[in-house]
């Protein structure tokens, strides 16, 4: 293949990964708390290349790697007590099957056994470590720190987390892992009852990101198809017996 038809067939297989993750981010608009990826590009220059004494260097767009935008999203008010968010920073510690992990998705019930659990049944952790057990005849007050009440009564409080950039790696829709090493800081935020966090996708922002990538598909498309006629026509050239 000639330099151009790599360059663009390069170009055309980074654009195609950033419609995945356009699409991704764009199914899911409504999911609470869900965190938009994005991308960074970069520039590859072979080895082979480097080393190539004429200095006619190969290079190829690709996608160096992706980040999650943690930006916070807009707090929904709901009727719903046991929906919560977090203004400001902070990420709610869910134990799961997996083991812990964190979110800013707000949307807890209480489990069949009495338990505060996030949407997919997983227990909401406390800070004793002790699940928040709760009644379901009494209504359920909490405190901006995250303290559970019933009657008056504290039952638990909600055990919420912090760390540095670049500490947390997406796991689904809503879920963060912490990566191996990385230590928790108290949360500065604030839970806020009876509001859920929304998307931070930009629906506005996404549709025009979604026209710029498909131009630029259609763009590579069109070089690459430049690039295989030079080629042909190169071999045509070569190929022709002068009389």
């Amino acid at each position: 293949m000639d330099n151009i038809s790599i360059s663009a067939a390069s170009g055309m297989r980074s654009r195609m990964e950033s419609l995945d993750l356009l699409a991704n981010n764009l199914a899911n608009t409504e999911t609470g708390g869900y965190k938009a990826d994005r991308e960074f590009y970069s520039i590859y220059t072979s080895a082979e290349s480097s080393a190539d004494s004429n200095k006619n260097l190969t290079t190829v767009p690709v996608i160096q790697k992706q980040w999650t935008d943690l930006t916070p999203g807009d707090l929904r008010p709901t009727s719903n007590p046991l929906d919560l968010a977090v203004n400001g920073d902070g990420l709610f510690a869910v134990q799961t099957a997996r083991g812990t992990r964190y979110t800013r998705n707000g949307n807890f019930h209480i489990s069949p056994s009495g338990i505060l659990s996030s949407a997919d049944g997983s227990a909401v952790q406390s800070k004793t470590g002790v699940p928040i057990a709760l009644n379901q005849a009494l209504p359920v007050d909490v405190l901006p720190d995250g303290t559970v009440q019933q009657a008056g009564n504290p039952v638990g409080q909600i055990l919420m987390a912090s760390f540095d950039p670049g500490s947390l790696a997406k796991e689904g829709a809503n879920y963060f892992i912490a990566a191996q090493g990385a230590i928790s800081k108290p949360a500065t935020g604030t839970v806020v009852q009876g509001k859920l966090e929304q998307s931070n996708v930009g629906v506005a922002e996404s549709a025009v990101r979604l026209v710029s990538i498909t131009r630029q598909y259609e763009m590579l498309q069109k070089a690459a198809s430049i690039g295989n006629d030079l080629s042909r026509k190169a071999i045509e050239e070569v190929a022709r017996v002068v009389s």
